[in-house]
């Protein structure tokens, strides 16, 4: 546990803190905050509001996205005469879809202790209860703000073994579902979590049609910060398969029961197995 800024001096602490529920802050990341020389933040506004709450006075600066190739070296420099640093982000753990990482780099090749302070990250929060397979999976931020780029990447994804996680806006989720449904079609089924640890908090399970209507029902909806889970998708048995199987099955055993059979190995659908096998049988 830290207890004093005099035993932390020249170590730059990765803070992660709440993504939405402030009660969800630990211990750890309290009194770390509270013992450092320095606080960097993503948004100075936004991370004082949060500081007030829990009674932290602390020296705060900005380091972003756009000022974080020039300001890491002056960080650097403090650092090696012995100041203490913390970095926190808007919300969640630091570097993960934020800024930080040349600051940690440049750390890391200066020999200078970085030290995680783990806590709250949107993206395991939403894994952690999907319902899906997450013993593998791959976090891919947010997706590309134009379409072909963003159909692109999904594309390139689409066939991954991995369940794939992706950040969203308000601004571009019903453009990206129906990207999604583009891809990988209307009836695949995926994960919708909204406003994570706050107040309206909502998992949604379903096919990308029943997700998209869910958000054109009401505009507020649509509103929020949104976390996106895909599934891989289930392999798909080619036609050609089907009937190899078919074939070889309503030579040994009754339409019924072949056309049954059929559906169990290759998760073909029944109706169109039947038809598959009336024609197979007119064809003899």
């Amino acid at each position: 546990m830290v207890k004093s800024s005099a035993t932390i001096h020249g170590t730059l602490y990765v803070v992660a803190t709440p993504i939405g529920n402030r009660d969800d802050i630990s211990l750890r990341a309290l009194n770390t905050l509270k013992a450092v020389d320095t606080i960097l933040a993503e948004d100075t506004r936004h991370s004082l509001q949060l500081l007030n709450t829990l009674g932290i006075q602390k020296p705060l600066h900005s380091l972003h996205a756009h000022n974080e190739a020039e300001k890491s070296q002056q960080i650097i420099d403090a650092l090696k005469e012995g100041r203490s640093f913390a970095l926190i982000s808007d919300a969640g753990t630091p570097l993960i879809s934020d800024p930080g990482f040349p600051l940690v780099r440049l750390a890391r090749e200066e020999e200078i202790p970085v030290v995680p302070i783990p806590g709250p990250c949107a993206l395991i929060t939403a894994l952690s209860a999907a319902g899906v397979p997450c013993d593998s999976f791959t976090f891919g931020g947010f997706l590309p703000a134009k379409q072909m780029a963003r159909k692109n990447k999904l594309t390139a994804l689409s066939h991954s073994e991995h369940t794939l996680i992706f950040y969203e806006s308000t601004h571009r989720i019903n453009e990206c579902i129906d990207d999604i449904i583009a891809v990988y079609g209307a009836h695949y089924e995926f994960v919708l979590a909204k406003e994570l640890t706050k107040a309206f908090e909502r998992f949604l399970n379903g096919s990308g049609s029943t997700i998209r209507a869910w958000l054109q029902e009401d505009a507020a909806h649509s509103k929020g910060e949104f976390v996106l889970i895909l599934p891989p998708k289930p392999q798909e048995t080619s036609h050609l398969q089907e009937e190899e199987v078919l074939t070889i099955l309503l030579k040994e055993l009754p339409l019924k029961q072949a056309v049954k059979l059929t559906a169990l190995l290759t998760k073909g659908h029944k109706n169109e197995l039947y038809k598959l096998a009336l024609a197979l049988q007119g064809k003899n």
